[in-house]
């Protein structure tokens, strides 16, 4: 080995220090002993946090992962958690995590590259200072999140887990098509784009984004107006961007299963159908929430003919749209 590349190998674990916060010391083995947690449990552990299975002499822990693993079993030995939602909260906490890690690399990449020759020593450096102020952003934004969630419990403590809202699909129209003819650049713009205006209008109206796949973004709502105030004004602001294809918008209401920050239940699948029929730039909702917006003077709501789905013999729906200031109110008759 030269002494560039003892150099190299140097910076390289220097950086991996800076971020791992130590030393690589323990095997998998030596991990399990000293955080008390059986082998094959911490080996499904870290599968759950989304990393692949490694040799028993492969040194690739550090005290950081010891004390992990303490943590976690501790709160199953405290009885706030059983072993299978021990499992289920590290996997969610991977997935959310591993894409939060992609993103601030990407960044920190972007603005490194200014630097003519960006040396290992550079991306250390880069690593010991930033990592500590990210990781405390990270706490504060969980902390305000905990607290919404905490306080919306409170205020509903029968409807933890099962409860009544509105939950609603939006997707870019034709993005399959702008994948196949758009650069990198270009795709990464109307991606982040549209997730930003979708993250910021869905905030101000009280929702929550669930996820974001591409060119979609699931969401939900406790009011049904706010969900229809959602969609619409989503509508209308891809509609106001060049930048953005179309959009079509799916919303049903109902009763869904809350668990790690997803919703499960059949109004899931009923947006998430209705959004799939949808044409561009409308929005389609299910019987129920037209039930409640019906005598609302703000919107207007049109029948429109069932269709058969996967899943349903038919689909019945109502497009959604925004009254005009001279129109009644209620359901128009006709169906288109």
């Amino acid at each position: 080995m030269s002494a560039t590349d003892e150099t190299d190998e140097g910076g390289a674990a220097a950086l991996e220090r800076a971020l791992l916060g130590g030393s690589r010391r323990y095997n998998r083995r030596q991990v399990a002993e000293l955080s008390g947690v059986p082998l094959d449990r911490a080996q499904r552990l870290w599968r759950a946090l989304g990393f692949p299975d490694v040799d028993d002499d492969n040194v690739a822990f550090t005290d950081l992962d010891v004390h992990a693993l303490q943590t976690v079993q501790s709160l199953v030995e405290l009885g706030i958690l059983d072993e299978e939602t021990q499992l289920a909260t590290t996997r969610s906490m991977g997935q959310s995590l591993s894409r939060l890690a992609e993103w601030q690399v990407s960044v920190l990449t972007r603005a490194l590259s200014g630097v003519e020759t960006l040396e290992t020593d550079v991306a250390t450096e880069a690593a010991r200072e930033l990592v500590p102020v990210l990781e405390g952003l990270i706490g504060y934004v969980w902390r305000r999140h905990l607290a919404a969630a905490a306080a919306r419990a409170l205020a509903n403590p029968d409807e933890v887990v099962a409860r009544t809202m509105v939950v609603g699909f939006a997707d870019l129209v034709g993005y399959t098509t702008l994948t196949r003819h758009a650069d990198e650049e270009e795709l990464a713009r109307v991606v982040g784009g549209f997730e930003s205006l979708a993250s910021d209008i869905i905030a101000e109206q009280g929702g929550r984004v669930v996820k974001t796949v591409g060119d979609e973004v699931m969401f939900t709502v406790d009011d049904s107006a706010r969900g229809a105030e959602i969609a619409l004004l989503l509508l209308e602001s891809v509609e106001a961007n060049s930048d953005l294809p179309g959009l079509r918008v799916g919303l049903a209401c109902g009763t869904v299963l809350a668990r790690l920050g997803d919703v499960y239940g059949e109004p899931v699948n009923l947006a998430s159908r209705l959004t799939s029929t949808a044409r561009p730039d409308s929005i389609l909702v299910d019987r129920e929430l037209a039930a409640q917006l019906e005598n609302d003077d703000r919107y207007r709501l049109r029948r429109v003919p069932p269709r058969p789905v996967r899943g349903y013999s038919l689909l019945h729906a109502m497009r959604l749209r925004r009254a005009e200031p001279a129109e009644g109110k209620g359901a128009e008759p006709g169906a288109d």
